[in-house]
C-alpha cells in the first residue's frame, strides 16, 4: 500500500522524471529521427492509451518482434503503464519457437518489425486470432491492420506513471532454451527498478551519458538498461543491426560515450579492420557479459582507447548480478595481468547484495583458495520472480534458498569469483578436472583465431579428453598442431586440446556457441550425456 512513507517501486517513474527534468533534451535518437525526453513521453502516453483502447489491462500479455528501434524502447513504458506485462522476443528464433513463445505466454497483441515478417507467416493459423501490428522500418507493411505510427496516433490519456504492487509483472522474458523448450522468467517492477539503479552505480552513467544500443533489448530487457538510461536522464541511440561498421559509425557520429556487448560482439568489433580510423570523441566505456570474456579479447578492446568493466548474471537475475570492481592497486599492473582481473565475474552489485560459491551438495561455501571449485548461487533483489506456468523448475532453481546458476566458479583470496565452467561443460580427464574456459583463454591469445570452444571427447585411456573447435581470421592458416602446441608451452599439457578442427561454431540466437552440439557430434552412439 501507498503512503506518505511508502511508494511501490516502478522504472516507469524514471519517464516520468526525467520527461519534468529534462523535457527537451534528446531522449531517443535513431539514424535521423530524434525525440526529446517531452516528445518521448507523448509517445508512450499515446502507445499506453492505444493499448488501452484495443482492451489490454492488467497482467495482459503484449509481445514484440523487434530490433533495437524506438517502438520497442516506448514499449517498455507504454505497455506496463496499463497494467501489462511485455514479452520481448528474440528476433532470430525459429518460426516454431515464437509461436510455442506466443501460445505459451497468452499473448494478446504482437508488434512486428517487417523484415521479420517471414518468421510469424508460417505461424498464422497456430497463434490465434492475436491481433498484429506493423512495425514499418525497413519493409512495408505485412499484414493486415494499422502500421505503429498509425497505431500511436491517438489523443493521449494521463496515466499514473507507477503501480501499487511493486511485485507485479512487467515483463517476461524466456530463455534461448538449448536444451529444451525455453522458460518463461518473470520480472517484477521492484527488481527492474533496483537493478536498472545498480547498472548506473557499476557502469558510472550520468546525465551525459551516450549509451548505444549494441545489446538487444530483448535480453533481459537490456540488461534493464532500457529503464536505467531514462533514469539518469542520458541518451539512447537506437540501432538496428550490432555490425562493426554502423557500431563505429554511430560512436563516431554521436559522440557515444557507453555500450554493452557480450563477446560475440566485442570479437568483431576488436577485429574490425577499419578500427584505426575511428576517431571517438568521447572516453567509451563497454559492459560485457553474457559469456565468460577472453583476457585477449578485453585487452584488444582497451588497446583502442576503450574501458571494459565485465560483469556476470543470467536471464533468471535481470542479466548482470556481479561486477568485477575495480581496486586502485592494479592500476600498476602490467596490460595482460589486468586483463586476467578483469576477466573475473568479482563481486555482486550493490543493489544484488547477495553471492557466493558453494558446494551444491552441502550449500557450505567453498574456501576462497581460487582453487576449490564449487556453483555459483545468488539470493536478493534481482532474482527472478519465478518460472512463468513452471512451479516445478522454480523449485527446484531456488533449493536451499539460493538461486542455482549451474555455474562452477572458485572464489580467490580476496573474495572475487572466477567462471571456470558450466556444470555439463567442464571435463573430467583421468580423474583432474579441466576448464574448458582456461584452455579457450590460451588459444584465444594466438594472434590467428577468432573464436573457439573446447568441449570433451571420448578418450578409451582417459575416459574424456579436450578437443578445440576453432575459427581462423581472414586469411590465416594453421594446423591442428600449431594449436596444440601453442597450448603446452602455456598450460599443463593434460589440459592441452588432444585434436583441433577447424570451422564455423555452432551459435544460438543470442550469438553464444552451442557447445552441446559440438559434444553431440563427437559422442554419438556412446553412453554420455551430451546437453
Amino acid at each position: 500500500m501507498r503512503g506518505t512513507n511508502y511508494e511501490p517501486l516502478s522504472p516507469l517513474s524514471f519517464l516520468e522524471r526525467s520527461a519534468f527534468v529534462f523535457p527537451d533534451k534528446k531522449a531517443v535518437i535513431y539514424n535521423d529521427q530524434s525525440f526529446t525526453y517531452a516528445e518521448f513521453k507523448n509517445r508512450v502516453d499515446r502507445f499506453a492509451t492505444a493499448l488501452k483502447q484495443q482492451g489490454i489491462e492488467k497482467g495482459d500479455k503484449v509481445a514484440f518482434l523487434c530490433p533495437n528501434l524506438p517502438p520497442l524502447l516506448e514499449a517498455h513504458y507504454a505497455v506496463p503503464l496499463v497494467g501489462g506485462v511485455l514479452v520481448s522476443i528474440n528476433i532470430r528464433l525459429a518460426s516454431q519457437e515464437v509461436a510455442y513463445i506466443l501460445q505459451h505466454s497468452e499473448s494478446k497483441m504482437l508488434f512486428v518489425d517487417t523484415e521479420f515478417a517471414g518468421i510469424i507467416k508460417p505461424i498464422l493459423g497456430e497463434i490465434g486470432d492475436i491481433k498484429i501490428i506493423n512495425i514499418c522500418d525497413v519493409e512495408p507493411k505485412a499484414f493486415d491492420g494499422p502500421d505503429y505510427e498509425e497505431f500511436i496516433a491517438v489523443e493521449p490519456e494521463e496515466f499514473y506513471y507507477g503501480v501499487d504492487d511493486e511485485q507485479q509483472p512487467i515483463t517476461l522474458n524466456y530463455t534461448s532454451g538449448t536444451t529444451g523448450k525455453p522458460k518463461g522468467v518473470l520480472y517484477t517492477h521492484r527488481g527492474t527498478y533496483l537493478n536498472a539503479l545498480g547498472e548506473l552505480l557499476e557502469f558510472q552513467c550520468n546525465s551525459s551519458t551516450t549509451y548505444l544500443w549494441t545489446l538487444p533489448m530483448f535480453h533481459c530487457n537490456g540488461w534493464c538498461f532500457t529503464w536505467a538510461i531514462t533514469a539518469i536522464g542520458g541518451t539512447h541511440v537506437c540501432l538496428r543491426k550490432a555490425v562493426p561498421e554502423d557500431i563505429y559509425r554511430n560512436i563516431q557520429e554521436h559522440g557515444v560515450s557507453h555500450l554493452c556487448a557480450a563477446p560475440a560482439v566485442l570479437i568483431p568489433m576488436s577485429n574490425y579492420k577499419g578500427i584505426g580510423d575511428v576517431q571517438m570523441k568521447r572516453h567509451l566505456n563497454i559492459m560485457t557479459a553474457g559469456a565468460p570474456p577472453s583476457p585477449t579479447v578485453i585487452k584488444n578492446m582497451e588497446s583502442v582507447g576503450c574501458t571494459v568493466m565485465q560483469t556476470y548474471g543470467l536471464t533468471e537475475v535481470y542479466g548482470p548480478h556481479s561486477v568485477c570492481e575495480w581496486q586502485p592497486q592494479w592500476n600498476d599492473l602490467d596490460i595482460d595481468e589486468q586483463a586476467k582481473i578483469k576477466a573475473r565475474q568479482g563481486v555482486p552489485y550493490i543493489t544484488a547484495v547477495y553471492m557466493d560459491v558453494v558446494n551444491p551438495s552441502t550449500m557450505e561455501p567453498v574456501p576462497h583458495d581460487g582453487e576449490t571449485i564449487g556453483e555459483i548461487v545468488m539470493r536478493g533483489n534481482n532474482v527472478m520472480a519465478g518460472y512463468y506456468k513452471q512451479p516445478e523448475d522454480t523449485k527446484q532453481a531456488f533449493r536451499g534458498g539460493w538461486f542455482h546458476s549451474g555455474d562452477l566458479a572458485v572464489t580467490h583470496p580476496n573474495g572475487y569469483v572466477e567462471i571456470k565452467d558450466r556444470m555439463k561443460d567442464i571435463i573430467i580427464s583421468g580423474g583432474e578436472n579441466i576448464s574448458t574456459v582456461e584452455v579457450e583463454n590460451v588459444i584465444y591469445q594466438h594472434p590467428g583465431v577468432l573464436e573457439v570452444a573446447v568441449v570433451a571427447v571420448p578418450d578409451e585411456k582417459w575416459g574424456e579428453v579436450p578437443k578445440a573447435f576453432v575459427t581462423l581470421k581472414e586469411g590465416v592458416s594453421l594446423t591442428a598442431e600449431d594449436i596444440i602446441q601453442f597450448c603446452r608451452e602455456r598450460i599443463a599439457k593434460f589440459k592441452a586440446p588432444k585434436a583441433v578442427e577447424f570451422g564455423e561454431l555452432p551459435k544460438t540466437s543470442t550469438g553464444k556457441i552451442m557447445k552441446y552440439k559440438l559434444r553431440a557430434k563427437e559422442w554419438a552412439g556412446r553412453d554420455k550425456k551430451v546437453n
